[in-house]
């Protein structure tokens, strides 16, 4: 994506609305390339994904740059993202706490300054949760 949109600024284009702008995505979305293990050990011997989810690839399309993939909660299942395989996902304006979950680890990327914007999932406060416990919009 990278030399896609130095290209396309090179050739006198625009590189989309998102040209350059980093993000991560949190582990339950399809990477081409990169096993989606949802938080889970069980699936880090899964194969590779085949090709981007709908939403990576679009972002892509746009000219924003994957930076990473983000901790969450196994399977999605949790308010903390406590993943007992990769590890706990602390609040980055204060590591005595946690980031919230299931999408912890979009948000404190976020919080941190890491990228001005990451994907998560929400069903039951997955995104909201960790949005308000890191002080950052989650939609």
């Amino acid at each position: 994506v990278i030399a896609r949109v130095q290209a396309a600024l090179a050739g006198g284009s625009d590189g989309g609305a998102l040209a350059g702008v980093p993000f991560v995505v949190k582990d339950l979305f399809d990477v081409a390339g990169q096993v989606t293990t949802a938080g889970a050990a069980v699936r880090a011997q899964c194969a590779p994904a085949a090709r981007d989810a709908a939403v990576v690839q679009r972002l892509g399309d746009a000219g924003a740059v994957l930076v990473g993939t983000a901790n969450m909660d196994e399977f999605a299942y949790g308010f903390a993202t406590v993943n007992a395989h990769y590890g706990t996902t602390t609040n980055p304006h204060d590591h005595q706490h946690l980031a919230g979950g299931s999408s912890g680890g979009s948000a404190a990327a976020v919080a941190a300054g890491l990228v001005p914007f990451a994907l998560g999932s929400d069903t039951n406060g997955s995104i909201r949760v960790p949005a308000a416990l890191c002080g950052v919009y989650g939609l």
